[in-house]
Parts: C-alpha cells; structure tokens; sequence
C-alpha cells in the first residue's frame, strides 16, 4: 500500500512540474482581458519615459492594446528575457539586434529612440577634455551601445579604442555610483544617469548628441512584429501620444511620474531634462551601417546584416 501511495505521489508531482514548465515556456500571452498585449522592456533611461506616459495615463488602453512593462538594470539582463521569450520587445539598441541575429535569435529593429548618452568625467578629476582620458579607467558596458558610443567618441578625438582603459559596469545604477564615489576617473552613462551625476559635480565632456549618434531602437523578436503586428502598431500609437502630451504638459505635471515609475535617482526630479522626442520613425540606414561596421572591425559579429535584414519597415502606425 506505502508503494502505492509513493507512485501516486511521485506520478502527481511530475504532473505538476511539466505543468509548470510548460505555462513558463508559452513567454508573453497573446491577449490580456479580451485585448492584444504585448510585454515591452525597458532600461533606466530617457528612452523609457514615452512608454511609461503612455501606460500611466491610458494611451495604451485607449488604443484597445495591453502592454505590460518590465524595468531591466542592465543590458544583458534585457537581452537574456528577450531571448527566453519572456519579451515581445524591448528598448534597446542595434548591437543588440546584431548580436540577437548572429546567435540565432530572430529579432527585427522596428522604430529608432531619442536617448542620448554621455561621457562624464568624476567629481575633481584634472580632466578638461577627452583626450586628457589617455590611460585612465572608464566605466563602460562591454559590448552594448555604451561601449560603442565611447569608441565613437574616442575616435572623434583621434584617439583608438584602447587609448583608456575600459572598466566593464554592466549596471547602469552602479556605474553612476561608482563614479560619484571616486572609483572612476570616468563612465559613459544614458541620460537622466549623466545629468545626475553633473549635477552631484562630476564633469560633462562630451556625447552622443554633439556627435549624432543614433544607434537606439526599439526591437522585438521577429514572431511578435508578424504575429502581433497590429498590437505594435497600437502600441507606436499610443507611443506618439505621450510624445504629443510630453511637447505639451508643463514639466512639473509629468516629472515626478517619470522618475518615481522610471526608476531614476530622486535627484533626477531637479536636473533631468527630456530629449526632444520625435513621433516614431525607423532608424536610418547609416546609423545601422556605421554600427555593423564596428561589431565586425571589433570581431564580434562574422555576418553581415543589411538594414533590410535588420528592420521590418511595417510595423509603424
């Protein structure tokens, strides 16, 4: 009878467990209360705010589309969601996208963003310039946008990729930290982290705006931008309302949203200052261009990527 019992027990436990296991393989639901939904992830910066708006204040309902955001710290973090399916899409960038292709991961970019990222120097450290970086320890993220951007902005100043020396801080929250804390002599950081930082005293040098980089995007797997076309459309609807009513609002009517729901430093209430946010629009064929061409100089990608293979141009409203 005791051999009995075990079976049963063991035969319903293992019942369970693929129970379990097949409700989390199934990744985002295709529709939340009767509407199409769509989980989107989002990273501690400025490109975030449009779609934190856009849930807080209904967009996305009255588009008749549920979108369920999910805050990531870092950037491998986000990716490894997308790539285990708990993402439809993401805030992200085209390495990312580059990256996703070239392990096999399916991903189309569908919409540019507006962040901005910049080079700040510490809190009294004798720099004026970037080139006076030479040999000094910069906080970067390996491998992302972030690391990209610093290249950029150091061969701007004729300087090579291994002029500093790269600290890898994959956490955006404790890059900033580190460098208010004098462990840095500098770090690349998204805005509002930059403005933060100047504002506690650390030294603005230079960025990704006064160089027009514009490697953001918003990226989904390419499933979602087929199957659940029409629930991205609504979302970019929704999306471009928030744009409208960020152009329009007074700041202090939206400010302490954006940073309570976006996961920004309190301190960001007094210095953040919004990018200039555009209705959404693809990226341009040379910023996709330009960051191919860095993944393959830096060895990190073998294949080519087209922007026809990157993009999908109809998922925009």
């Amino acid at each position: 009878m005791m051999k009995k019992w075990v079976a049963l027990f063991c035969a319903a436990l293992l019942a369970l467990v693929v129970g379990c296991g097949k409700d989390a393989g199934q990744g985002p639901s295709a529709k939340k209360d009767g509407k199409p939904a769509l989980t989107v992830g989002l990273m501690p910066d400025t490109d975030s705010v449009p779609f934190i708006i856009a849930r807080e204040k209904g967009f996305f309902e009255a588009e008749g589309v549920e979108v369920t955001l999910r805050p990531f710290k870092s950037a491998m973090d986000r990716d490894a969601a997308m790539q285990s399916g708990q993402l439809d899409g993401a805030v992200s960038d085209l390495l990312a996208a580059a990256f996703a292709l070239e392990g096999g991961f399916d991903v189309r970019v569908t919409s540019s963003t507006d962040g901005s990222y910049q080079l700040v120097a510490g809190k009294g450290v004798p720099v004026s310039d970037v080139r006076s970086l030479a040999g000094a320890e910069v906080a970067v993220s390996r491998n992302t946008i972030i690391e990209y951007v610093t290249d950029r902005i150091l061969g701007e100043n004729n300087m090579a990729s291994d002029a500093i020396q790269k600290v890898s801080v994959p956490q955006i929250p404790a890059r900033l930290e580190m460098l208010q804390n004098g462990k840095l002599t500098a770090a690349t950081l998204p805005e509002p982290m930059a403005s933060v930082a100047v504002a506690n005293g650390c030294k603005f040098l230079t960025g990704s705006g006064e160089l027009g980089i514009n490697p953001g995007v918003m990226l989904f797997s390419a499933k979602a931008a087929k199957e659940k076309k029409d629930a991205v459309k609504a979302m970019y609807r929704a999306y471009n309302k928030a744009v409208a009513y960020l152009k329009s609002a007074p700041r202090e009517e939206y400010i302490g949203l954006a940073v309570e729901k976006g996961g920004f430093p309190e301190a960001a209430r007094h210095v953040l200052k919004l990018p200039d946010y555009r209705p959404v629009s693809l990226p341009k064929e040379k910023d996709v261009e330009e960051v191919m061409r860095w993944l393959r100089e830096k060895g990190l990608v073998k294949k080519e990527y087209s922007y026809k293979t990157v993009v999908a141009e109809d998922c925009l409203p």
